[in-house]
């Protein structure tokens, strides 16, 4: 079997390097090339539930914004959610995030379920709704697991507790001093929050993020990983 590498595809994460230098496996989902797994494979979901990083920045995302954009998206059988700074998953497994009554940031499952966001980005849009290309301007990241909450504290003002930041909340907030969006995502029965931030500034909040998971012995991890986490009920 020919080895996966970065170099393969048209569109690599800005932590390609990262992951190389940590002899990652790769494997493709859908249209997008990930890090399967670091290490071993039964140890890596284990150690996710305690807490673990994972790079998603290359799986399908979208946005849209505008005084019309939420009118346009409910006619296009996307569920809203009622409040800003909120999230509701579709029936399709994507994620669909209102950051205020004018925006909407919309990412696929882990599987790299695009369809309700391939149909949104092919339809003509009406006055005053805008496309906002997040797959080009954002990163996606994920930490998971029990102790996530007590490492975001280290390097966030939101307090991040899930008995305080409940499943399908929102923080626009900062993160080792990057703009960030953070929302709560759980995978089964662990806690996740995905974060998003600037492109630009990948590199530097991955290794933040890592800096400040090592005195929890957080790991990084691969979709597989993500994929046992999220089967688990």
């Amino acid at each position: 079997m020919t080895e996966l590498t970065p170099d393969q595809t048209a569109r690599r994460s800005p932590l390609y390097r990262r992951h190389q230098a940590l002899n990652a496996q790769f494997e493709m989902v859908g249209d997008a090339l990930l890090v399967s797994r670091y290490g071993n494979t039964s140890m890596e979901p284990r150690l996710a539930i305690s807490l673990g990083l994972a790079d998603l920045s290359t799986l399908p995302r979208t946005g849209f914004k505008g005084p019309e954009a939420p009118h346009w998206a409910a006619s296009q059988a996307v569920q809203l959610p009622e409040q800003p700074n909120t999230a509701v998953t579709q029936a399709d497994g994507s994620l669909v995030a209102k950051l205020s009554h004018q925006e909407l940031l919309i990412v696929s499952d882990v599987e790299a379920d695009s369809s309700l966001i391939t149909r949104l980005n092919q339809q003509d849009l009406p006055a005053q709704t805008y496309s906002l290309p997040r797959a080009d301007s954002h990163c996606w990241l994920a930490v998971t697991g029990l102790l996530a909450p007590e490492m975001f504290s280290k390097i966030c003002g939101v307090d991040l507790r899930t008995h305080k930041f409940a499943q399908g909340q929102i923080a626009q907030t900062s993160v080792a001093k990057i703009n960030t969006v953070i929302v709560r995502h759980d995978l089964g029965t662990t806690p996740c929050f995905y974060v998003f931030s600037d492109v630009a500034s990948t590199e530097f909040l991955w290794d933040c993020l890592l800096d400040a998971m090592e005195e929890h012995q957080g790991v990084t991890i691969g979709v597989a990983a993500i994929r046992s986490l999220a089967a688990v009920e």
